[in-house]
Order: C-alpha cells, then structure tokens, then sequence
C-alpha cells in the first residue's frame, strides 16, 4: 500500500491546488494520509510570495526530508517556489525528488509513478499561462463545511512590489460551467459556506466572455442547493462594478463582505506601487458599497515602509483609516522581492520604522474595531459554528463578517451539542477589542 502525503504551504489558492493534486492521486488509486511519517510520498506545495514565505516552503523541505531516513521514498516541491525558482532549487536542495511548477501540478500522478518506476530528477513545467483544467473530484482537507473556490489564476496588474505573475502567468478565468460543477460537487459533499478566490476576483471572465461575468457567477453559484453562504475575497477596487454591487446587495446568499486590498491611500505611494487607485477613487467605491449595503463589511490590507513612504504618508494613511472606519484590516511591512522593479527603487525604509507604522496602524484599527463590536452587543447574528473548545466550554463561530483564519470569532454559549458547520441565531451579550461572546437562540428567542 503505497502512501502520499501533502504539506501546503502558503495562501487559500495554494490549497485548492493541492486539494486538486490529491483528487488526482486519489482517481489514480493512491492513498492518502495526513501523516507525513506514514507516508511512502511527500508533496510539499511551496510559496514564495515573500521572504519569509520562502524561508517556511524550504524550512518545509528540510524538516519533511529528514522522514527519508525513515519510511519516506520520494519527496517532490511543487508551486511557486518549485516554478520561480527552478534554475537554483535542484542545486540547493538535492533532497528533492522532483520538482512541479505552478501550471505541471495536472500531472501530479504521473510524476509518482516514474519515481516509482526508478526514474529520477523529474522536472515538470508547463507554460505558466496556459488553463489548467482538473476532473478529478477534489479532496476537502481543512473543514468539510467550508471550501475555497479559485475562479481565476495569474494576474495582469503588474503591481510594483509583486512577483507573481513571474510564476502564476497572465489573468485567466476558469469556464463558468467547470466552476459550477466543482460547487455542486462541493455542496455534495456537504460544503455550506464558498469562498471565491484568485489574484483578482473582480476581473472574473473578462477575457472568456468579453465582460466582467462576477455577477453572473455569483447568480449561478447560489442557484446550487445547499450553498448557504457566498463570500467575495480579493476585489480589486477599480475594478468593482455596477452590476456587481447590485448582485451583492440583493442576492440572499452572497454575504455582504468583500475584501478590497488597498495597499495605500497616498497618490505619490499607489503610483510608485503601480496600483491603478487614487486616494480619491478609494472614497468613492467605499461609499457606493455601503450606500447599497449599510451593514457591509470591509476588509483590506496596507503595507508599510514601502520605498519613499515618508511620515506625512503615513500619517495620512493613519488619518484616511479613522475616516473610513474598515471594518477589517491587515498589514505588511514592505518586502523587497527579487526582480520586482521596487526592489531596486530608491529611499528603501529601514526595518524599525516600517515595524513603528504597522504597529500604530494595527493600535487604531483595535480601536475602531473595539467601537464597531460595541454596536452588536445586544443584536442577534446568524453565525457557522466551527468547532468546540472544552477548557472555556464554547464553541467558536465566525459571523458573516469574518472570513476564515484571517478574520474575528464568536464564542458561542450554548446548552446543547451544536455541530461544526450549522449555521444558528446567537444573541451577543459581550464585546472585546476583535472577537464577540454570544449565547446560542433558543427556537423561541429566533
């Protein structure tokens, strides 16, 4: 009985590409196992978005290679590290077996049979542009209510800071109908809340049907039973439309939640980012969101100490950010990537002050976040309960407005069993600075 396990690494996108790898292996007639020390293969899906992700996927490779001495046979990279850094990786880590890029993971099964065959030193890549195209049923490896739907791969902006598309090519949408199979398949399977994802979700099918098509497969995607919950991630301001807006603000079942990655506010910063943005255009998307939906959520993410940020930069992101109150925030210190035209700008900001602004930014945003979870305390809210924690006898639950691993919980009291990914009314009776405490409806209170 031969045995593979999977190591992802990484983003929410890295993970469908492994769930798709392991449907693969699966249709192939190979068994999986979440024990790497059980495992005859490994798979380590490698990032490389930044240093520090780079260090993990290698850290990864060492850790999962000292198994070799063991049970394990063959471990292969794939992803974005494998495929950015194809021409030195097979020299500096001769651990590795074989080697897959970010387009070559399609034939994942193949690769494990020549190893298997004797073969060795296997590379696999394929053209980063081209449209991978998966039948295998995915295999769910993180919550069985929950699951990630990539809808695009690439990416055409070309955002100063940002290597992508050096190893995930150009923007191309996945066919409406492939999508649409894949939800139903994973509402089959007891999936309630989808979570669309990609580079950039709001270019969705430009360049398969000649228009932005995000509505439309938003419409599609909840026509499928057992699909409850509908979350965007990753809209790209100047690209969020009309009719895009309009789909979310009547559509049941599409949260009214979206995730804006802004970056900046400054027009001197978004410029030399390459962010296709101004200050001014941020206002306006912000206001046509909540003028539609009062009760939207915004999530966005900055990053601090990017090349010629001065203080009065600064501070006047600080001072946007007390303005438009997001509702969730995140924040990076700037990472200088190889071949990335930022790299090599000038006025580089040393690591203290880049730590000193993400620090002041994330103090204001505890602020405003405390004020908002005020507002709820005493309102019921619909909540997906994910699991249950015995030492505080509560189950933690995310509310429309929290995605997951990124976002806020609710601690839920409840006097009876409640089971991962049931979707109940919770009364919230107290607030902190990011997460909710509520007691579970009884059918009467709802």
């Amino acid at each position: 009985m031969f045995k593979i396990t999977m190591i992802t690494l990484g983003c929410d996108k890295n993970t469908v590409d492994s769930e798709e790898m392991l449907g693969i292996l699966k249709e192939r007639g190979y068994d999986l196992t979440n024990d790497p020390e059980d495992a005859d293969a490994a798979i380590v899906n490698t990032c490389s978005f930044i240093n520090d992700a780079k260090k993990e996927s290698i850290e990864a490779i060492i850790e999962t290679a000292k198994l070799k001495e063991g049970k394990l046979q063959f471990l292969i990279a794939a992803g974005c590290m494998a495929e950015r850094y194809k021409e030195e990786i097979e020299e500096e880590l001769p651990e590795i077996d074989a080697f897959v890029g970010t387009t070559g993971f399609t034939q994942i099964a193949d690769v494990i049979d020549r190893l298997r065959n004797g073969e060795k030193h296997i590379k696999v890549y394929s053209d980063i542009n081209e449209r991978t195209e998966v039948d295998a049923p995915r295999i769910i490896t993180s919550h069985p209510y929950m699951e990630y739907l990539k809808i695009a791969e690439g990416c055409n902006k070309r955002c100063t800071y940002c290597a992508i598309p050096s190893f995930r090519g150009n923007f191309r949408s996945a066919p409406m109908e492939r999508l649409v199979k894949t939800a139903k398949e994973l509402a089959d399977n007891g999936v309630k809340e989808l979570i669309l994802v990609a580079q950039e979700t709001t270019l969705y099918g430009i360049d398969l049907y000649g228009e932005k098509s995000l509505h439309k497969l938003l419409r599609k995607l909840s026509e499928i039973d057992g699909i409850e919950w509908i979350r965007l991630l990753y809209c790209y301001p100047e690209e969020i439309y009309p009719e895009l807006i309009e789909e979310m603000a009547t559509n049941p079942k599409v949260l009214h939640y979206i995730d804006m990655p802004l970056q900046h506010t400054e027009d001197s910063m978004l410029q030399r980012m390459g962010r296709r943005v101004r200050r001014h255009d941020i206002y306006v998307i912000v206001d046509k969101l909540r003028a539609k939906m009062p009760d939207i959520t915004i999530r966005t993410t900055f990053i601090t100490g990017f090349p010629g940020e001065t203080k009065e930069d600064h501070e006047n992101l600080m001072e946007m950010i007390n303005e438009i109150e997001f509702d969730r925030l995140g924040v990076f210190t700037y990472s200088p990537e190889e071949d990335t035209p930022a790299a090599s700008f000038p006025d580089q900001i040393d690591e203290e002050t880049k730590e000193i602004y993400r620090n002041e930014i994330m103090e204001l945003q505890q602020e405003i976040c405390y004020d908002k979870n005020q507002t709820f305390v005493g309102k019921t809210m619909d909540c997906i309960i994910e699991g249950y924690m015995p030492d505080d006898d509560v189950y933690s639950a995310r509310t429309y407005r929290d995605a997951p691993d990124v976002d806020c919980y609710v601690f839920v009291r409840s006097d009876r069993e409640l089971m991962s990914g049931e979707i109940v009314p919770v009364k919230i009776t107290d607030a902190a600075e990011y997460d909710l405490i509520g007691d579970i409806c009884n059918e009467d209170e709802e």
